[in-house]
């Protein structure tokens, strides 16, 4: 039995996936790329498998997701309670990073809690 042994950037299918939620942190160490980079993966490669349309699309989800709670914190940190959120959601979006691509690696899609659904 023949299995897909298609790459994507030199990479098999769920090795990918996995990176796709796992380059969302590489805002630690540049800004910004952390948002850019999952998008630009999604963007390149969408049409060509439908699990990393799929990846891509809970991916951003998530990050329009943690944008606009980021807002709403940083309007909140002028009563203290958005800096207390700032730091929730940089730890909610290590730990949703780390699960997600851990399940992406196994082949299974794990859609982020308290994601907005922008993309379906």
């Amino acid at each position: 039995m023949e299995q897909n042994r298609e790459e994507y950037w030199g990479m098999p299918l769920n090795t990918y996936c996995m990176l796709i939620h796992l380059s969302q942190l590489s805002s630690i160490i540049i800004p910004g790329l952390g948002f850019i980079l999952p998008i630009v993966m999604w963007a390149t490669n969408k049409d060509k498998n439908d699990a990393i349309d799929q990846h891509g699309k809970v991916t951003v989800n998530w990050l329009i997701s943690l944008f606009i709670y980021s807002i709403v914190c940083g309007i909140l940190v002028f009563i203290l309670i958005g800096a207390f959120g700032f730091i929730l959601l940089a730890i909610l979006n290590f730990v949703f990073a780390i699960i997600a691509a851990l399940k992406a690696n196994n082949g299974q899609l794990w859609v982020y809690p308290l994601s907005i659904k922008f993309l379906k």
